[in-house]
């Protein structure tokens, strides 16, 4: 009798495409409402008019990273290898903690990352078999 494998469980690409949307909703917000997506970070948006112009410029630049992070694991669900989707979900996992740690040395805001980046981490994790 045939064993299955925990990464080829359907349960398990639901999550990552849960994930998947997660990261693009992030990017929308960026792009749409910038002031919002600063939250996440807990930076106050600038008072002036040519910093605001740069900081608005930067979170578009953010909110398209986050939707590339979602349409990749997408087209890894869609047309990939469980590995490769595995791989992306930890790549989107380690830009998470990275988007902690400069919050952290900004001297706060790294939970609003880290809080959810080892739940990503595990999906991606089991997605390259490390419990098969």
């Amino acid at each position: 009798m045939a064993t299955s494998r925990l990464s080829q469980s359907p349960s398990l690409r639901i999550a990552a495409s849960i994930t998947a949307a997660i990261f693009v909703g992030f990017g929308v917000n960026a792009i749409l409402r910038p002031d919002h997506a600063l939250t996440f970070f807990e930076f106050a948006p600038p008072a002036a008019p040519a910093d605001r112009k740069v900081v608005d410029g930067l979170m578009a630049v953010y909110g398209a990273r986050d939707i590339f992070m979602g349409l990749a694991m997408y087209s890894a669900l869609w047309f990939g290898t469980t590995k490769s989707l595995g791989w992306t979900v930890l790549g989107a996992g380690a830009v998470a903690f990275a988007d902690g740690a400069v919050c952290w040395s900004q001297g706060g805001g790294q939970w609003n990352h880290w809080g959810y980046t080892p739940l990503v981490m595990a999906i991606g994790s089991v997605l390259l078999g490390v419990l098969d």
